[in-house]
């Protein structure tokens, strides 16, 4: 029987369209604003107010500036391919979620104020790329959350409050806390260790299996005969043994 999960990365198209697709999103609805003279910031999350739960849906595909957009693009370029490669079977629960969770988080955590873009999605995908990859111990995960750190371990600082009160350290923060939650809770049975039974070892021996030995030539269930049991003797001594009962007296 062929075995499942031999090799549980494989290059398709879509590791590349995949990022292509979504940053062109980002750059349409950005064009868009900067060639109608128009602004969508309405659109984004505002925290703890009913018209601003909208923007969990919206916000990621919102930017303030050139700068914040050309941020997130490359992120995005970065770590969704490495999603989708690496984690095919999880990437669009991933995707998915990660935007709504982050999203909720942000209109449950954030100051108010309109939040937009898609640092929240970038920080999920950071997040989760690197703690899934320790949690596995597979070593090629392992390795790839190693090489997270050095891209975007610096980052972490703009998950608390008064580094930069320009940035949404709330979006950021439900991100992180996002991607940490889908590690715990997402399987990855593709990299889990493969089962192999005795009789497909290499050096397995039928005649000296015992299961196997119950069967004939033939394939019919025929079971060696048991060796006669021996009675042990417990007195071997010929003296003569009296036993005698010392009952109570009445």
């Amino acid at each position: 029987m062929e075995k499942q999960h031999d090799n549980p990365f494989q290059f398709s198209l879509s590791v590349i369209l995949l990022p292509l697709l979504f940053v062109m999103a980002l750059w349409f609805v950005f064009a868009y604003e900067n060639h109608f003279g128009v602004r969508f910031s309405h659109l984004g999350i505002y925290p703890r107010q009913w018209f601003g739960v909208k923007g969990i849906l919206f916000s990621p595909f919102l930017h303030s500036d050139f700068q914040h957009l050309v941020n997130n693009s490359i992120a995005l370029f970065i770590l969704l391919p490495i999603l989708r490669f690496f984690y095919r079977e999880q990437t669009f629960v991933v995707l998915v979620f990660g935007i709504l969770f982050s999203g909720l988080g942000t209109w449950l955590l954030g100051r108010p104020s309109y939040h937009i873009g898609a640092s929240g999605l970038v920080y999920t995908l950071v997040s989760f790329i690197f703690f899934k990859g320790i949690f596995t111990k597979y070593y090629r995960l392992v390795a790839l959350s190693f090489v997270i750190v050095l891209l975007y371990g610096g980052t972490v600082w703009y998950m608390f409050p008064e580094v930069d009160n320009s940035i949404s350290w709330e979006g950021h923060l439900s991100g992180f806390l996002t991607g940490l939650a889908f590690a715990l809770v997402l399987k990855t049975p593709q990299f889990a260790k493969p089962i192999f039974y005795e009789w497909e070892k290499p050096d397995f021996n039928p005649e000296q299996d015992p299961f196997i030995r119950n069967f004939d030539e033939k394939g019919n269930f025929n079971p060696p005969p048991k060796p006669e049991e021996t009675i042990k003797e417990y007195f071997n001594s010929s003296m003569k043994v009296i036993y005698e009962f010392l009952g109570g007296k009445k």
